[in-house]
């Protein structure tokens, strides 16, 4: 009987996470792991953290890797290979090192940092992305550079949080009206507005970049902000773009676009993580999720379907985020949420806010709450119908709002 052979291309997280969830769940067949970047497999969440203000001690650019040992499990890791594309018909990859095949594939290539238009190759501008990055910015925190961050999302916040504790002065440039636009409604965002100034970041809102230029940003209203390095924090997008004319359909962001057992349009091929999406049987949409969970979570269900189950994948969302002395923790999906309630003051250093939709808790945002964060997250799996008065009494446990 010939040996099957499954490959898996991407060595972030979710790459890394199906060669393990292969072999637990019994896969006893040749596993070949193919990663871009040069580095041994590592995680990215302290990349914005403690790598960047070298917190992790030692070497901290060595200290985020996994610790996995491939060989022991029998898991052949190829380091420097850029997928090219796919000829899903002969079940072969084409790549830099030369054709790869395989029997069955996971899709694993994670997202990249979107570009600040007009600043490819321009000196002092950075994303923060991956392992490279970080070590490029470590010497800028270590100098006390003057720093402009683009984006006043998740990463913008952190960076900035680590640039001020490095000593860095700090603005905070933001097109849209006020920070986490696309993602929170204004009420909840609004007291987060606040913690720039008490962290001493200059935050500037409503203000496109119109062009960067060696050591300057310059905004739309006409304003110049002095710049010795530009961190750019505005998204990602998919790593998909060697998947362009293969059988693997992409969705309109770009992302492979999965069934809910994760499998794609191609035949013996499977996606996770940042590059697939996915639809959601709870939320009723199709879900694109860039957070570390989902990594974790999905290739649990991407290799007992490919080991021949019939799993459907439909995680609760979960993520959280350190920025300006705060745990900030969010489970769920609020669009289509019918109530929103608020636990806590919000101008105070612990309070959340709840979603629900018709009745059933959806969401959750969490500050400082990690109670309100464990138990929601295990409502929000069960549908739980929660009293709308007990749950926005943030004395009442919310367990204890379930009607």
């Amino acid at each position: 009987m010939k040996e099957l052979h499954a490959v898996i291309v991407g060595a972030g997280m979710a790459g890394v996470q199906t060669a393990l969830e292969l072999r637990q769940q019994g896969w006893r067949s040749p596993v070949t792991i193919l990663g871009a970047e040069p580095h041994a497999p590592y995680d990215r969440p302290p990349l914005s953290k403690a790598v960047l203000l070298g917190a992790t001690g030692g070497d901290a650019l060595l200290d985020v890797r996994f610790d996995v040992d491939f060989a022991a499990l029998g898991v052949e890791l190829r380091l420097g290979v850029h997928a090219q594309a796919l000829e899903a018909a002969d079940h072969r990859l084409v790549t830099d090192a030369g054709p790869v095949g395989y029997d069955r594939l996971v899709l694993a290539t994670g997202a990249y940092a979107a570009a600040l238009p007009g600043t490819a190759d321009l000196p002092g501008v950075y994303p923060l992305r991956t392992l490279d990055d970080a070590a490029a910015l470590r010497p800028v925190l270590d100098a006390k550079q003057r720093v402009v961050v683009v984006g006043a999302g998740w990463i913008g916040a952190e960076f900035a949080t680590a640039a001020r504790q490095a000593g860095c002065e700090v603005t905070v440039v933001e097109a849209a009206e006020r920070p986490l636009a696309g993602v929170l409604p204004a009420s909840v965002t609004a007291p987060m507005t606040g913690w720039y100034e008490e962290a001493g970041v200059e935050l500037r809102t409503g203000t496109p970049v119109a062009s960067v230029e060696p050591g300057a940003v310059l905004l739309a209203d006409g304003s110049r902000l002095p710049a010795a390095a530009v961190v750019v924090g505005i998204g990602a997008r998919p790593a998909t773009g060697w998947l362009a004319g293969s059988e693997v359909v992409l969705d309109a962001r770009g992302a492979v676009r999965a069934d809910d057992r994760l499998r794609t349009t191609a035949p013996d091929v499977y996606a996770v993580g940042d590059c697939a999406s996915f639809p959601s049987a709870r939320y009723g949409e199709r879900m694109l999720i860039h957070h570390w969970d989902n990594a974790v979570q999905g290739p649990r269900t991407a290799a007992a379907n490919l080991l021949g189950g019939d799993v459907a994948y439909d995680p609760v969302p979960y993520f959280w985020s350190e920025q300006f002395g705060r745990f900030v923790q969010y489970a769920g999906h609020h669009d289509g949420a019918d109530l929103m309630l608020g636990r806590g003051d919000p101008s105070g250093p612990a309070w959340s806010v709840v979603w629900l939709r018709e009745g059933r808790l959806v969401a959750v945002l969490a500050v400082g709450r990690p109670r309100d964060m464990a138990q929601a997250r295990k409502l929000i799996a069960a549908s739980a119908a929660l009293d709308p008065v007990l749950a926005g009494d943030p004395a009442v446990p919310l367990k204890a709002a379930v009607r």
